[in-house]
C-alpha cells in the first residue's frame, strides 16, 4: 500500500496564483489547493516579469508551501525570459512549460532545468494547448518513457486551444471532447498525472461544478484553477465519493476473504468482479487517504 500511496498524490486542485501578486502569494500558502502554480507567464504583464520572477524564487524558497505541491509556470521556450525563469524555479516542486508541441520541446525544457540545478530537481509538467500538441500527443508523452526524463504531467490549456482553433465554446465543451480524451489516453499510455483546464467562469458555481464532473469522468486527474473560490468544488468532485468508498472497501474485503484466495473472478452483491476491480478498489482508497 505504501507505493500505491506516492503513486496517487492528488492533484485535484490547481490554483494558478500571479507570482506578482505579492499578497495572492501570501494567501495561497494557507488555501486547501493541492497545486500552487506560480505563474511568471499569461497572467503577468511584460513589464512585471522581473518583479513576479523575484517573488517566486522568494516564494519556492520560504518553505511556505509544504504540504502543498509548488509549480512554477515559466514563460515559453522561445522567450528571452524562460532562461531567468527556470533559475528561480529551481527549488520548485516542478517547472510547468507553455506551449509545448512537439517531442523536442519536452527535451529543449529538460535541457533548460538541467542547466540550473545538479541532482533530481523540479519535475516537468507540459502545457498542451497548441493543435501541434495535440497532433503530437504520443511522441510528447512518450519522452516520459526515457530513464531520465523529468515529465511527469500534462495540463490542458483549454483557452488558448479555443483561441488557435478558433472553435465556438460551449458550456458542453463538445468541440474539444476529443481533445480531451486524446490527453487522457496519451497521459495514461505513459503513466503521466492529467489536469483539466481552467474554468471561466468566477460566479458560475454550477457551471464550474458541471465542468469538474465532466473532466473526472472523462479520466483527468483534477482541475486547473483561476481563483480560490473554485478550490472547494474541485477538491469535493475530484475526491472518492462515499459510495465509491464503500463499494471499494466492500470489494477489498471480498477478495481479501479464505474461500476467494487466488481467484481471478469473484461475485459481489451480483456484479461481476475481477481483478482489475480489485486494483481499482485499492487505488481509490489510497487516494482517500491521501487527502
Amino acid at each position: 500500500m505504501s507505493e500505491l500511496l506516492f503513486a496517487v498524490r492528488p492533484r485535484r486542485s490547481a490554483l494558478y496564483v500571479p507570482a506578482n501578486k505579492q499578497r495572492a502569494v501570501d494567501k495561497a500558502a494557507d488555501l486547501k489547493a493541492d497545486v500552487i502554480i506560480l505563474d511568471l507567464e499569461d497572467a503577468v504583464a511584460p513589464e512585471a516579469k522581473g518583479e513576479a520572477r523575484f517573488r517566486a524564487q522568494q516564494a519556492v524558497k520560504s518553505g511556505d508551501f509544504s504540504g502543498k505541491e509548488l509549480v512554477v509556470r515559466v514563460n515559453g521556450l522561445d522567450t528571452a525570459e524562460v532562461a531567468w525563469d527556470m533559475v528561480a524555479a529551481a527549488g520548485a516542486d516542478a517547472v510547468l512549460v507553455p506551449k509545448v508541441d512537439c517531442a523536442e520541446d519536452i527535451r529543449r525544457a529538460e535541457a533548460g532545468i538541467a542547466a540550473i540545478v545538479t541532482g533530481k530537481g523540479p519535475a516537468l509538467w507540459a502545457m498542451i494547448e497548441t493543435p501541434k500538441a495535440i497532433l503530437n500527443l504520443a511522441s510528447i508523452a512518450a519522452e516520459a518513457e526515457r530513464p531520465d526524463s523529468r515529465l511527469t504531467c500534462f495540463v490542458l490549456g483549454t483557452n488558448d486551444l479555443a483561441k488557435d482553433t478558433r472553435i465556438q465554446p460551449t458550456a458542453s465543451r463538445l468541440a474539444m471532447l476529443p481533445w480531451m480524451s486524446q490527453t487522457v489516453l496519451a497521459a495514461r499510455a505513459y503513466g503521466l498525472t492529467v489536469l483539466d483546464g481552467v474554468f471561466n467562469g468566477l460566479k458560475d458555481p454550477e457551471g464550474l461544478a458541471a465542468e469538474c464532473r465532466q473532466g473526472r469522468g472523462l479520466g483527468f486527474d483534477g482541475k486547473t484553477l483561476i481563483h480560490p473560490d473554485q478550490i472547494e468544488a474541485a477538491n469535493q468532485i475530484f475526491a472518492p465519493s462515499e459510495a465509491e468508498m464503500v463499494e471499494a472497501k466492500a470489494i477489498v474485503a471480498a477478495f481479501a476473504r479464505p474461500e476467494n484466495a487466488g481467484k481471478g473472478v469473484i461475485s459481489i452483491n451480483g456484479r461481476m468482479t475481477e481483478l482489475l476491480h480489485l486494483s481499482m478498489a485499492r487505488r481509490t482508497l489510497a487516494f482517500a487517504e491521501k487527502i
